[in-house]
């Protein structure tokens, strides 16, 4: 069972990996067109080589249309999407001063405290994010400049938050597991300390 969420976790954390990269070429595209717009409109204004300049600028050289919408889009489906494994590969960042010194007993009670309240933070999140959804949908509501009903970016959002949510469930059960049996049944595979 384990394999099977963690594979689930690993597909949306590279699907998370595509997205960014997208959205990070996407990001250096249109400041690099703001660039050379603020570049052309700078040689037209000085009087220097205004054919190239005004070439490039006739071109529709200039920043991507929209970009900062897509990006806010897509950034929300990938915070959601890496969520998973670092949930399942405990890989959330810890403070263990305290804890260190405490028995694997009490480590392993806190762990499951607070993977349970992960999941119904999750839980929760996957449900406001479902009703947010549903009011964009409700009132058509759209971009600014790309026009794009605003819901796709919650539905989105929504399908890596549903993953979240059902990898935090499964931990949260298996930690429950873990402090009622004293098994280990997720071994830590490391994280930020």
């Amino acid at each position: 069972m384990a394999q099977i969420f963690l594979k689930l976790a690993r597909f949306a954390a590279i699907l998370g990996g595509i997205v960014l990269s997208a959205l990070i070429l996407l990001t250096v595209f249109s400041v690099s067109g703001r660039g050379l717009n603020t570049f052309g409109h700078f040689l037209l204004d000085n009087g220097l080589m205004t054919g190239m300049a005004q070439s490039m600028l006739d071109a529709g050289v200039g920043p991507v249309l929209g970009d900062f919408e897509l990006v806010e889009a897509g950034v929300a489906f990938c915070i959601f999407a890496f969520l998973p494994l670092a949930q399942i590969t405990g890989a959330h960042a810890t403070v263990d001063i305290f804890t260190s010194q405490m028995s694997p007993r009490v480590n392993r009670i806190l762990t499951m405290l607070w993977d349970v309240l992960f999941c119904v933070v999750l839980i929760v999140i996957a449900w406001k994010l479902y009703e947010g959804m549903a009011g964009k949908m409700r009132y058509n509501e759209t971009t600014m400049l790309l026009q794009f009903p605003v819901w796709w970016s919650y539905a989105i959002s929504l399908a890596a938050a549903v993953v979240a949510a059902l990898v935090s469930v499964y931990v949260a059960g298996a930690r429950i597991a873990e402090v009622v049996t004293g098994r280990t049944y997720l071994i830590i595979q490391g994280g930020a300390h």
